[in-house]
């Protein structure tokens, strides 16, 4: 299963035989006071900046989100998209509840990008799911549907089915699609780690199918999260995430990810992880 993405001068090819690719998570104003008055302003240096750092941190892929009060969506994240093609050459992953600021991105976006989010609601496929194949695009599906989110691993699995399923109604196939197990905090629910991690297995095991997350939700409300998300995150990558969304310049992060790849068998003779070791170092 090989899901390919196209920047505008950079290829990336995701698979479960293949290395974890990082999905920079920095563009993204939630929580980002700075980020977030830059985008109301227009001013676009900051994020040209994040752009570029998190590409030469380890990120293959940028995620770009608008998503800010008094933002015009539609206008701004088309804008967005040019700003970051024109500074990184990696594929972008285009992150907004917005169908039309969406469409607006698809339509100047360089090479083959990747559509954030549809979830298994009806409503949400039958919009998402035919922008992804009007525009050749992959797209994150979220483990959700009407009935919200289920604390079953088994009920996850199921909605993931359905989207794969609704995909292929719209002519997409299995590698356009990267499955989002979800995650919550384990602050409010002792066991929310456990249902990601074994939706996680379940989807791989059963589709072999590429998966992404968002893993620093795991952490929200409690202390050293980067602890608790270094070592959920090495247990998601176990499970079978091969894409997963996160901050590359975050607290041994990268160590964290290449250590995981090291003992899944994916790093022969450790080439990439005495790599980063030594480019540590030299800092």
């Amino acid at each position: 299963m090989i899901t390919i993405l196209q920047g505008k001068i950079q290829t990336v090819e995701i698979s479960p035989e293949r290395p974890t690719v990082i999905i920079g998570e920095r563009l993204n104003p939630t929580g980002r006071s700075r980020l977030a008055e830059a985008l109301k302003k227009g001013d676009w240096d900051l994020i040209r900046q994040e752009a570029v750092s998190q590409v030469e941190q380890g990120a293959a892929l940028i995620d770009i989100n608008v998503g800010v009060a008094g933002v015009d969506e539609v206008a701004m994240l088309p804008q967005a998209v040019k700003v970051v093609s024109e500074v990184v050459g990696v594929p972008l992953c285009l992150d907004s509840p917005n169908p039309q600021a969406l469409e607006a991105a698809l339509k100047v976006c360089p090479g083959r990008p990747l559509i954030n989010s549809t979830t298994g609601e009806e409503k949400s496929l039958t919009v998402i799911l035919p922008l992804a194949k009007k525009f050749g695009a992959a797209v994150i599906a979220l483990c959700h549907d009407e009935e919200g989110i289920a604390n079953d691993p088994e009920k996850r699995f199921k909605v993931a089915e359905k989207i794969v399923r609704r995909a292929k109604d719209y002519g997409l196939h299995e590698a356009d699609i990267l499955i989002d197990p979800l995650v919550l905090t384990v602050g409010a629910e002792a066991k929310a780690g456990l249902v990601s991690l074994s939706t996680t297995s379940l989807i791989a095991e059963r589709l072999g199918l590429n998966l992404t997350m968002g893993a620093s939700n795991v952490s929200f409300g409690l202390p050293n999260r980067y602890l608790i998300n270094n070592t959920f995150l090495a247990m998601a990558i176990w499970c079978g995430v091969n894409a997963p969304i996160v901050n590359p310049a975050a607290k041994e992060i990268v160590e964290t990810i290449l250590a995981a790849d090291l003992l899944k068998g994916k790093d022969p003779y450790a080439v990439r992880y005495i790599r980063q070791c030594r480019k540590s170092q030299q800092k």
